[in-house]
């Protein structure tokens, strides 16, 4: 799951939202939101502003 979130932030190419992301993929937002809160825990992922993230 990390690696598709990950993945669909790069497609987008701006700093998105996790509902954003879950709906590109269609899959449940907590997902999302827990494969970012872990990606943001490794640095793989910054948030340029509150609720938005984009790639490190």
């Amino acid at each position: 799951m990390k690696d598709k979130v990950l993945q669909a932030m790069r497609d987008a190419g701006k700093p998105v939202r996790p509902g954003d992301v879950a709906k590109a993929l269609g899959v449940d937002g907590k997902d999302v939101s827990k494969a970012i809160k872990i990606l943001k825990e490794e640095g793989s992922v910054v948030s340029p502003k509150r609720c938005y993230y984009e790639p490190a």
